[in-house]
């Protein structure tokens, strides 16, 4: 048994990690940013809201129409689109015709400059827009009215290069998007607080960030992040290489997720943690050791099933499912309570992805297949020739997990 106790030693450490993860999202939103000095007056510079658009995400109209009801001075809105067919441009014109007093523009330009197919959406968007400062916002947020108005103070400070939002996962009326939900409220926004609150290491996620022109360009633009998956990381990584700041604002946006397949939920998170796993090198071990439900669980299967290893299984899931059922009633999530019970469940899927990306190396983004390099640079992936069979098998197993 002395194996098993390096085993729960990890667990345990897990556990004392997500309680610390707790402690920082509480102490994030209790505690007011001040990014801008006292003395400087805060400003609303007029706004443009980039939003790229690809197919029908959950609650798609909502989401653009919370845009449009902003208690902001000035701002406009650029819906972004590859192809006129694509369904989301009807509802994109549906919004702009209860709306008509807003500046809404939708632009349908086919780029291919770059491999990112989110950046190559952002090009004519970006070119299109007006205002000197900008937001790039995904199709799956929705925000209320005080949203512009609460974030736009924080580039009072000419130190700050970006602003960027804690996220707040919303909707769950199936397996996939519940999991999705669970994951955004523990893992992804634990870790932003955790790294932010106690290492001054702001992560960046492009669900929304606010910029200055001047600044952007002066890090080289979409350009610069054309063929890279992580572009919001990389946008985030530059702004810093500048000596500017970049501030998360504790106000939370709410990523709507209600009607995901499992599918969809295991396709992101192979993906980013293909993503992570180019990007942190070693340090994505890390993303294990701090899953106890899943390293405990290792335990029962290495040791069978014996007082200790279902104790402390038991113990893992429940510190799991009280510290997320915590956290969604402070961030004000709406989950069905019973939800939380799923938190387990979804663990040990997460643990099962994380050794996915030791073995393949490739991603299907958008239709397309892409290979990932170090820093999650991207390059086109031949499906034909000697190695397809590669691709082939990954695709029918993952269809078959699906």
């Amino acid at each position: 048994m002395d194996l098993f106790w390096v085993f729960g030693s990890v667990a345990i450490f897990g556990m004392i990690v997500y309680m610390v993860q707790v402690l920082a999202v509480h102490s994030a939103l209790r505690s007011p940013r001040k990014p801008a000095p006292e003395s400087v007056p805060s400003n609303f510079p007029p706004i443009s809201i980039l939003k790229p658009l690809k197919g029908l995400e959950d609650n798609l109209f909502d989401n653009l129409e919370s845009f449009c009801l902003q208690d902001y001075p000035e701002y406009e809105i650029i819906c972004c689109l590859q192809d006129e067919n694509d369904p989301a441009y009807k509802v994109a014109k549906k919004v702009k015709e209860k709306f008509p007093d807003k500046p809404i523009s939708i632009v349908v330009e086919r780029c291919n400059r770059g491999l990112n197919p989110k950046v190559n959406n952002l090009f004519s968007a970006y070119r299109y827009s007006n205002h000197a400062t900008f937001l790039i916002s995904d199709s799956n947020v929705k925000v209320d009215t005080h949203y512009l108005g609460r974030i736009a103070p924080s580039l009072d400070n000419p130190e700050v290069g970006l602003v960027c939002n804690l996220i707040r996962g919303v909707g769950g009326r199936t397996l996939g998007s519940i999991f999705e939900n669970l994951h955004l409220n523990s893992f992804i926004l634990g870790n932003i607080c955790l790294l932010d609150r106690y290492f001054n290491l702001p992560c960046v996620i492009g669900k929304s960030m606010l910029m200055r022109k001047k600044d952007f360009e002066a890090i080289g633009g979409l350009g610069s992040v054309k063929d890279v998956l992580a572009e919001d990381h990389f946008i985030g990584e530059k702004i810093r290489e500048r000596k500017q700041r970049v501030v998360i604002s504790n106000y939370l946006v709410n990523n709507v997720n209600e009607y995901w397949g499992l599918q969809k939920f295991i396709n992101r998170h192979v993906r980013w943690g293909k993503m992570r796993w180019k990007i942190g090198g070693i340090r994505y071990v890390s993303e294990l050791a701090i899953n106890p439900v899943f390293i405990s669980i290792l335990s029962v299967f290495l040791y069978g099933l014996t007082w200790e290893t279902l104790s402390l299984f038991i113990i893992a899931c429940a510190v799991k499912m009280s510290g997320d059922f915590y956290l969604g009633r402070r961030i004000g999530a709406p989950l069905h309570p019973l939800s939380y019970l799923l938190s387990p469940i979804k663990d040990l899927l997460i643990g099962l992805i994380w050794f996915v990306p030791f073995m393949d190396d490739t991603v299907i983004w958008r239709g397309n297949r892409y290979r990932i390099g170090k820093d999650s640079v991207l390059s086109p992936c031949r499906v034909k020739g000697i190695w397809a069979w590669r691709y082939r098998m990954a695709d029918a197993i993952r269809g078959r997990l699906a």
